[in-house]
This record gives C-alpha cells, structure tokens and sequence, in this order.
C-alpha cells in the first residue's frame, strides 16, 4: 500500500464510543427499496413522475444514472425527484457499461428491466458486488430468451443481450428473494402473453404494491402455501407522484441505540411498517424493548409509523429461520442487541448472510468477537453470548465495503468500554448518507478523522 492509499484510508475511519442519553426526534431516510423502484417504474412509465422523499444514497444515485443511460429523463434536486417516462418498450442501448457500484438491488432489477429489450447492456460494480453471484437471476432471464456473456462465471461483469422475442415465463423461486422475484416481473413488462412467479415463502412486496400504484394490473393467488404472481405484459404505466417512507433498515439503527444506551429516549419518524419487513422490530419486542408505534399513516401504499423507543433491559432470542427474508438486511444491528441481553441468542438459518456485499455472516461474528462479545457460527446458525454489564470494545473493524457492518459496529461503540472504530466510513453512503450527523443528534459519540461523506 503506498502513501497515498494510507492517507485515504485515514481519511475514511471514524470511531464512536460509549453514550448515555441518547434524546431527540429524527426521521428515517427515505426507503432504499422503495426508492430503487418508484426510479425504474417513473423511468417506463408515460409523462411525468414526481417523487419526494426519495434517498440520496450512492445506490440509488447508482440506479438513477442506469435509468437514464436507458433513455429516461431525470433531474434530482435534494430528496425531490422529477422523471419523465418513455414508455415500456422504449430503452435505448446504453453508450457505456451501467456501472452499479454497491448495489445489488439496482443491477438485479435492471438486469430484468433490460433482458427483454432489443439492446446490449454491459453491467459492471465495484469489488464488493463483483463478488456477489448473479446466476440465480441469469437463470430465469435466460428462459425469457435472454442471453448473457459471462466472464466469470455467474460474476460481473456481465454482458446481457436483450431478447428480441421474449417469451413469457412461469418461475418458482429455488430462494426467498424480492430481487429475483421483481427481476423476473420487471422482465415481464415488456413480454407479450402472462408472466408469473411462484414463491413458496412470502418477500418484501414492494414491487407489486407499485406496480399497482402505477396504474399496472397484477393478479396475486395464494394457493397451497404459495404465493403466484402474474401480469400480462406490453400494457402502461401511469406517471404518479408519490412520497417515500423511511426506511425501517436504516431506522433500526437509531431504534437499537435508543434501547441499548442507558437513560435514553428516541422517536424515529415516518417508518415504513410492512409485513415482509418487520421481522427486526418482531425480534426487538420479544427480546422486551420498550418500544411503541404511533401516528400511523398511508404512503406509496405502505402503512408508515413514528416509532418511540426508550432503554430497555433486553433478554436473549431465538430467531427462527423463516423470519429471515423480513429482516434479511437487519441482521448486524440485532446483533449489536443481543451482545448486551441477558441470556444466549441465537440467529437460525442466515445462509442468505454469506453473499450479501460481504460475507455478512463471517462480518458480524468478527466485529462482535473483536470487540469481546463471545459468538459463534454453527452451520448456517448465529449464537451471541450476551452480557447486560457491558461490552469490552477496542475493536478496529475492517467493513469490506459493507455499509451495514459499519453501522453496526459504531452503534456497538456506544456501549462499549473502550472506543470502537471502523477503517471506511463512505462506505456507509451506500445506504443511509448523513447517518453520523442523525446519530450524533440524538447525543452520540462519534468521532471522525476527516470530514466524511456520511456525516
């Protein structure tokens, strides 16, 4: 590593440290899924769309530049964003790779959008989503009619040629996942005829709740403990304007610190609560957070809460393994919880973990076990050994560009002993840009080397 490269990474860390009292009223970042989505559809859609509330994080700036290399009109002026459509049917070949950085989300679902289009896309992403495998979204695609140019195997980059005639689809799921399941539909939007997915366990269904605000028909079956969703193909959609909920990920954060610190009392305002994303706040209330969800309004087709936290002495849980896809992303922060409950908690069926931007899994055991907190892995199993007199911390944690281990780990600092620091701060941009600042609103110690993005 030469000087330079020491330097930047100096520049990058930050540290936080033990906090009481955490106080104060915030509210949640706009919702990083819901985001992502209303910037695809507003993208296809015909006139203008107008979107409030929409995150400014790295992932969406990521997919909102992918959307108009594909010929879309956008114009971002803080949270407020402006799209005029083109139409399903109408992307152009993009002049360039689409580089997504990050994020996983915005190239599996624009992975879809593309592979039954006439066109030739180039998908590229740093060296974490570089290492995340794509093969469970290429497989369905591929039956659409849809061909791909692999380098490496299922890793980018990756070269997708469009189907010239995309034929419609019928697909069961192998996996829980929301990414494969809104590629295949995004996919089935330009495809003449009914293209359905089957999925044996429920996921975030954010994509179906839009695509009706949007003006779409979709036709959702429960049957024999499954879920099949259809839509008919080469229809419109409709421009809207519509408002982002915060989102309850980026919100577990403040809410976890306000249980966790000592003599504290937090409100999050404006939280997205939907059913396939809860199982966080769940796992929270049967560890005996004090906890209360109030004001409750209607967003973009969600119920959106204020959430109202104080310090609460949390006991042990055990997490079963169909909660996972509600709090897929949610993991880390439960973590930093359970390391401070009364009893053993242990985190069942997290092999999802093991290829999200890290190897999450192997992440949250090394930010705990550096930090003093005796952890385990057993097959796909987490167990935490909590201890309600504190945490010993002094951990350096190196994040693997992993935004949500970052977080984790300085929520974890606020109740340790000694400091605890993270080697890449911008990392965090990926979801929850101004996170530092939110935090060290309500009162928490967090101390930066250099003027950091994520404050």
């Amino acid at each position: 590593m030469n000087q330079d490269q020491k330097n930047n990474n100096l520049k990058n860390t930050s540290t936080s440290s033990l906090s009481n009292g955490l106080r104060g009223e915030i509210s949640a970042p706009g919702d990083k899924s819901i985001s992502h989505r209303c910037v695809i559809l507003s993208s296809i859609a015909i006139g203008e769309s107008r979107i409030e509330g929409l995150l400014g994080s790295t992932d969406v700036i990521c997919t909102i530049e992918a959307m108009k290399s594909l010929g879309a009109n956008i114009s971002l002026n803080s949270n407020k964003c402006i799209i005029n459509g083109i139409g399903i049917g109408s992307l152009i070949e993009p002049k360039k790779p689409l580089d997504f950085g990050n994020s996983g989300t915005a190239a599996r679902l624009i992975m879809g959008l593309v592979s039954t289009h006439p066109i030739k896309s180039v998908f590229v992403g740093d060296a974490s989503l570089s290492k995340r495998p794509m093969g469970r979204v290429i497989d369905p695609l591929t039956e659409f009619g849809t061909e791909f140019e692999l380098t490496s195997s299922e890793f980018f980059p990756i070269v997708v040629n469009g189907a010239k005639l995309p034929i419609p689809i019928s697909y069961e799921t192998s996996v829980p996942s929301a990414q494969v399941k809104s590629a295949v539909l995004l996919a089935g939007l330009n495809t003449p005829g009914i293209t359905s997915v089957i999925e044996k366990q429920k996921t975030r269904d954010h994509t179906e709740r839009l695509l009706e605000i949007y003006g779409y028909q979709i036709d959702i079956i429960e049957e024999k403990q499954k879920t099949k969703i259809s839509i008919t193909g080469q229809e419109s959609l409709t421009s809207v304007n519509i408002v982002v909920p915060g989102d309850p990920s980026s919100a577990a954060y403040p809410v976890v610190a306000g249980l966790i610190c000592k003599n504290s009392n937090v409100t999050v305002k404006n939280v997205l609560m939907n059913p396939t994303r809860d199982g966080i706040y769940k796992s929270l209330e049967e560890m005996g957070a004090k906890i209360d969800f109030t004001n409750k309004k209607f967003q973009a087709g969600e119920d959106v809460y204020d959430i109202l936290v104080e310090s609460s002495h949390l006991k042990a849980i055990d997490v079963p393994a169909s909660r996972a896809p509600s709090m897929i992303d949610d993991y880390p922060v439960l973590a930093v919880a359970a390391s401070i409950a009364e009893g053993t908690s242990i985190f069942r069926g997290l092999s999802e973990l093991k290829v999200k931007e890290s190897n999450r899994l192997s992440g949250i055991k090394h930010f705990l076990e550096v930090n003093g907190v005796n952890v385990a892995i057993k097959n796909d199993d987490l167990i935490i050994e909590g201890n309600p007199k504190g945490i010993k911390g002094g951990g350096i944690i190196n994040t693997n560009l992993d935004h949500r281990i970052a977080m984790s780990s300085l929520i974890l600092g606020l109740i340790s002993d000694s400091p605890v620091s993270i080697d890449d701060t911008k990392t965090i941009d990926t979801s929850f840009p101004g996170f530092i600042n939110l935090m060290r609103a309500l009162g928490a110690k967090i101390k930066l080397s250099d003027m950091s993005s994520a404050l």
